[in-house]
């Protein structure tokens, strides 16, 4: 039985990622800003389920934390789910300041708490849900792609870290494409996956311990296309 700890778990891939570690047994941890959702939770798992409703964009979080890391009696597994992104005609500044808040502040606040609490306890696996959007930059919302950039790049560089320190450190990148929940928003979205095969595929990514993983599968070509593609021809969709 693992202790796991998700951000960001009222609905949507957090929620559905906190109920595939239940009905494996797990004990789990589960924050976000909405408490009716998350005492919903804990009451259909009373015995499996710790809550703690914070929003990620104050400046309690590693309180917030470590209080629910000492309800679960320790912490095997930290999941960073919390996510906002807004499309946009406009540079909207509420966009990229809400979207760098959630998605840049909030996410290195506690993740670098989790991660020097698995230094000190010499295991653990971090798990990061970045985006195919961390690839390349889009004119439709900016600071959303580059918010994703800055997580995957962060998630690569304390894997790293976690070798040079011989820490038994696994860092999971976990880049989604189209998943249809409530952040799936556009009239003209293409492979999208349905929650529950989305949530299957990053389930099995965790528990295989995997470095990076596109979701669903077929995203890895458009990762790849992504990468390559040169400028002059991708800012004509970017």
């Amino acid at each position: 039985m693992q202790k796991v700890v998700i951000i960001g778990a009222t609905s949507g891939i957090g929620r559905a990622l906190a109920e595939q570690f239940l009905r494996h047994g797990d004990m789990v941890g589960v924050t976000g800003r909405r408490k009716q959702l998350l005492d919903e939770l804990q009451q259909q798992y009373p015995h499996q389920v710790k809550t703690a409703v914070f929003d990620v964009t104050g400046n309690e979080n590693r309180k917030h934390l470590q209080q629910l890391i000492d309800e679960l009696g320790g912490m095997d597994i930290f999941i960073y789910n919390s996510g906002f992104g807004e499309a946009s005609k406009e540079l909207s500044w509420e966009n990229d300041e809400q979207t760098t808040r959630i998605n840049v502040n909030g996410f290195i606040d506690t993740t670098n708490y989790a991660f020097n609490y698995f230094v000190q306890q010499q295991h653990g696996q971090i798990v990061g849900i970045s985006s195919i959007a961390s690839y390349r930059g889009s004119s439709w919302a900016p600071a959303y792609n580059a918010s994703k950039a800055y997580m995957s790049n962060y998630l690569e560089g304390i894997s790293i870290k976690a070798g040079r320190l011989k820490k038994n450190i696994v860092v999971t990148d976990i880049q989604p494409g189209y998943v249809q929940t409530d952040m799936a928003k556009g009239s003209q979205l293409f492979w999208i996956a349905p929650l529950q095969k989305a949530t299957d595929q990053i389930f099995n990514a965790i528990v295989r311990k995997k470095r990076r993983v596109q979701v669903t599968k077929r995203w890895a070509l458009i990762a790849w296309l992504l990468k390559w593609v040169p400028y002059q021809l991708y800012k004509k969709i970017g």
